[in-house]
């Protein structure tokens, strides 16, 4: 075996050039930031949220076109995270995943009446053979048609959850504050399907649950509040809130007891929960939609079911939406400084970025730490692609531990002097608490694993 000195400079020499396999490495990461000269024109602040600019500026996301953005790497991994979170809670209520086409039949739109109703924000176009299609900002109509087409359907394959997590369009008259109101978005839609009113109304409540999971989950404060039905329809509608300045909704909440409601909604003077709350104003990003449908999209669908009496009936639906990208950009609003981007640690790229020490610096000798530190993490699941080396070893450790913070990295592991020791020890930064503490190898990544089990 080479000497520890020796094994140390080749290390260096493979973590500065981002030769090792199944290792992600800062300088491999494509993202392209946003430098602005210092004589440089800047965008009026007043037209930009604070998570457009910083998911801009830092690499995270690219505007294609008003209200269309590139989702890069860095955005793409938080997506997937989300994604995981709401896959593995709509697993739990034994919801089923499916994918439902982007291009819906004009006509179907029109039996619902929603062409109308929505009007110019509904991205509409003509096939060669002059046939009305709808780019879906929403999937109602096609969902239920797609249950019409179904012969047979019996009572006992209900109740019938499905959902899809995919692209959405609404051509917004003023698109702005990057990923919170866009043009093309991602979101998770679910609907379901139900016998009878009252089995809509406890299939309702399940997935209430799973969303008030879904949330605790990302660890955000999230604000659920009664809301008008509008073009969707329906008996019974909730909102999920971010609560943010940038918010376009503007909330009343009962600080007694919690209950909500949206200002479109009602404007009780005191809570009609608890009755002695006061009800405070605040203003919130929506980042979910919860309806009760009834049979207004199964009735003009024709989308029925053979009861337990041999009898046909209409289905009773729910339809239950989250705003995914805006969900991301919501978290980072919330939670970032006005030059730091902050990042749940759910949802963050990357858990944990490791920074070897600067070449030639006293400290390369015990380069090899960050790649053993790495893969012993690697090997555990809570962990696994979950790290990122800072391989840019020719900067020094506090430029890529300001570009580290600055990205929102949750926890950043230095291996700075005091892993010269006999017993190595790391530096640990905890960007959410703003707190940092030393920690040998073992106790470094139990105190890690009490951080993500919080």
């Amino acid at each position: 075996m080479l000497p520890a000195q020796e094994r140390s400079v080749m290390l260096m020499k493979k973590i500065a050039k981002g030769t090792h396999r199944n290792v992600n490495y800062v300088s491999r990461l494509f993202q392209p930031q946003n430098v602005v000269p210092k004589d440089g024109i800047v965008k009026r602040e007043d037209s930009l949220s604070k998570s457009q600019k910083l998911m801009h500026d830092l690499g995270v996301i690219r505007q294609a076109s008003p209200g269309a953005f590139h989702l890069l790497p860095l955005g793409e991994r938080s997506l997937q995270k989300l994604i995981r979170i709401v896959d593995d809670e709509m697993c739990k209520i034994n919801a089923q995943k499916l994918l439902l086409p982007l291009l819906t039949s004009g006509e179907l739109w029109k039996s619902t009446g929603r062409w109308e109703d929505i009007g110019e924000e509904l991205f509409t176009l003509k096939d060669r053979h002059d046939r009305e299609l709808v780019l879906s900002p929403t999937h109602e109509e096609a969902v239920t048609e797609l249950m019409a087409s179904i012969p047979q359907l019996s009572y006992r394959q209900l109740p019938l959850l499905l959902y899809q997590v995919t692209s959405k369009f609404r051509d917004e008259m003023r698109p702005r504050f990057g990923l919170l109101r866009g043009r093309e978005f991602i979101m998770k839609d679910l609907y379901t399907f139900d016998t009878s009113a009252e089995a809509a109304s406890e299939t309702y409540k399940a997935v209430s649950k799973a969303y008030d999971n879904i949330f605790r989950r990302i660890g955000i404060q999230y604000f659920k509040v009664s809301a008008v039905t509008g073009v969707m329809g329906g008996s019974v509608s909730h909102e999920y809130h971010f609560p943010a300045a940038v918010g376009e909704a503007k909330l009343l909440i009962c600080e007694s007891c919690g209950y909500g409601t949206s200002l479109e909604s009602c404007v009780p003077s005191e809570c009609p929960e608890c009755g002695h709350g006061f009800l405070k104003c605040c203003p919130g990003i929506e980042v979910g939609h919860t309806f009760l449908l009834g049979t207004k999209y199964s009735v003009p669908l024709k989308a029925r079911f053979t009861t337990v009496e041999g009898k046909s009936d209409f289905l009773q639906m729910g339809s239950y939406g989250l705003g995914m990208t805006r969900i991301l950009a919501a978290g980072v609003e919330v939670l970032s400084l006005p030059d730091e981007m902050r990042w749940p640690i759910a949802l963050a790229p990357f858990t944990v970025c490791i920074v070897p020490p600067k070449e030639g610096s006293k400290e390369s000798a015990v380069a090899h730490l960050a790649e053993e530190l790495y893969h012993r993490m690697n090997s555990i699941d809570s962990f696994r692609n979950d790290l990122i080396i800072d391989n840019r070893c020719n900067m020094t450790i506090g430029k890529r531990l300001f570009e580290a913070q600055r990205t929102g990295y949750p926890f950043i592991v230095v291996i700075g002097r005091k892993a010269l020791q006999p017993v190595p020890e790391f530096e640990v930064h905890h960007i959410l608490m703003d707190k940092k503490a030393s920690f040998n190898e073992t106790a470094l990544i139990e105190y890690l694993k009490e951080q993500l089990n919080k």
